[in-house]
């Protein structure tokens, strides 16, 4: 068995970094922001959520 390094990095230094590289680096740069923006994002879908659950319970005979 040979050390093969593996096939080459599918992206050369010359080409435009990816969706992601470029989401993580502007999350880094607006730290606070991001962290603000993803937080309102999680309690709208949570509650988006629970409303959904709640619109759409069972509904119990004698309750």
């Amino acid at each position: 068995m040979t050390d093969d390094p593996g096939p080459p990095s599918p992206q050369a230094p010359d080409e435009n970094p990816s969706f992601v590289k470029l989401a993580m680096r502007n999350m880094v740069r607006k730290g606070r922001q991001s962290l603000f923006h993803f937080g309102l994002t999680a309690l709208g879908l949570t509650g988006f959520l629970v409303l959904i659950a709640w619109l759409g319970r069972p509904q119990l005979p004698g309750g």
